[in-house]
C-alpha cells in the first residue's frame, strides 16, 4: 500500500506553501512579539484564501474537502509560523456539524469561532467573537471576555475566556467534542510537522556552511548524529500525522489511537528539533537574534495545547492495551 501523498495533495501543499510563504515568516512573527502587530496571514486571509474553511461543507461555502487536505496546509503554516491556528476551524467544522447558519459564518468569515478548553489558556482566542464549549455534556455557543495572555509565542492568540450568556446547540454532545478534538490535535500535529521539518532544513543549511578546523562541522559525527536524529523522528511524525488525518476520513476507529500519537510525537520532535538546531548553531543559536528562538517558542506552547504530551502517551498507551486485550 502506498502511504505517501497523492499528487492532488501534492498540488494542495504547493499552493500553500505559495500563499503562506508569502503572507506569514518567522520575521513577521518576530514583529508580534516585539511590536505587537497583529499575527500573519491573519483570520480574514485566511478565510478568503479558502484554505481554512477546506473541511466545512460546499453547501456552507466552504470547500467540503478533508481532514487529511487541511492537514496538508497545516504542514504548510508550521513552516512559516503563520497564524491564526488552523485548528479552531477544524474543529468548529466538526463541532457546528448540521448547523448551515453557523458554518456559512465560519465559511465567509463573519463568525470569529475559538474553541474553550478548560484545561488551559484558549487557542486564538484573541480576535475571536464567538466561542465553543462543552458544558455539562451539552455543545453551547456564545460571546466571551477575553484576557490576553502573556504572548510567548504570540502567534498562537492565547486567552482566558469567561463566556457570556450561551446558546445550547447539541444536548448529548461528548461523542461529537470528543472527535472535533481529535481532528483538532491531527491539524495541530500537522503544524508541528512543517515547524519541525522547516528546523530541521536550517540546521542541516548552517551545518554545510559552517566551517571549524577548515571542514563543514556537517562533516563532525557529533553533528551528524544529532540532525540524523531529529530527521528520524520529523519522518516518523510525518507518518503519524497522515495516519491520522487520513482516519478522520476513511477509518474512524483508529482515529483516537492515530490522534493521540500525532499529538504526542508532535510534541516531543518539535521541541528536540528546536533544540537541537540551537545547538548546532552554537553561539548565535542561543541569542534572540536568530529566528530559532522562534520556533522554540511555538514548540513550548503546542506542547501543552489539546492536552499535554504525557496524557497523549498515556492515552496510546492505554489504547493500545485496550486493542490487544
Amino acid at each position: 500500500m502506498n502511504f505517501d501523498l497523492d499528487q492532488e495533495h501534492l498540488d494542495l501543499a504547493g499552493g500553500a506553501r505559495e500563499f503562506l510563504s508569502a503572507a506569514a515568516s518567522p520575521a513577521a512573527a518576530r514583529a508580534a512579539l516585539e511590536e505587537g502587530t497583529g499575527v500573519r496571514p491573519g483570520r480574514a486571509e485566511l478565510v478568503k484564501s479558502g484554505f481554512a474553511t477546506i473541511t466545512v461543507p460546499e453547501s456552507a461555502g466552504g470547500g467540503g474537502g478533508s481532514v487529511l487536505q487541511l492537514a496538508v496546509v497545516a504542514e504548510q503554516a508550521g513552516r512559516v509560523l503563520a497564524g491564526p491556528s488552523l485548528v479552531n476551524f477544524a474543529r468548529a467544522a466538526v463541532l457546528l456539524d448540521g448547523d448551515a447558519d453557523r458554518l456559512a459564518g465560519l465559511a465567509d468569515g463573519s463568525l470569529g469561532v475559538a474553541v474553550v478548553d478548560d484545561s488551559g489558556p484558549v487557542l486564538d482566542a484573541i480576535g475571536a467573537d464567538t466561542f465553543l464549549a462543552l458544558r455539562d455534556g451539552a455543545l453551547v455557543c456564545g460571546p466571551g471576555a477575553v484576557t490576553a495572555r502573556e504572548p510567548i509565542d504570540p502567534t498562537r492568540g492565547l486567552g482566558d475566556v469567561a463566556l457570556d450568556e450561551t446558546t445550547v446547540l447539541v444536548r448529548d454532545a461528548g461523542e461529537r467534542w470528543q472527535r472535533a478534538e481529535r481532528v483538532g490535535r491531527t491539524i495541530l500535529a500537522a503544524e508541528g510537522l512543517g515547524a519541525a521539518a522547516r528546523l530541521l532544513e536550517m540546521g542541516v543549511a548552517y551545518a554545510k556552511d559552517r566551517h571549524a578546523f577548515g571542514r563543514p562541522i556537517g562533516s563532525y559525527q557529533a553533528i551528524k548524529h544529532m540532525l540524523v536524529d531529529v530527521y528520524v523522528e520529523v519522518e516518523q511524525l510525518r507518518s503519524l500525522v497522515w495516519w491520522a488525518a487520513w482516519a478522520a476520513g476513511h477509518a474512524p476507529g483508529e482515529l483516537p489511537l492515530a490522534a493521540a500519537a500525532a499529538k504526542a510525537a508532535a510534541a516531543t520532535t518539535l521541541e528536540h528539533a528546536a533544540e537541537t538546531v540551537i545547538q548546532v548553531h552554537g553561539g548565535i543559536g542561543f541569542t534572540w537574534e536568530h529566528d530559532a528562538h522562534l520556533y522554540w517558542r511555538r514548540a513550548k506552547v503546542d506542547r501543552f495545547l489539546l492536552g499535554d504530551d504525557v496524557a497523549a502517551f498515556d492515552e496510546v498507551a492505554r489504547l493500545a492495551m485496550e486493542a490487544a486485550s
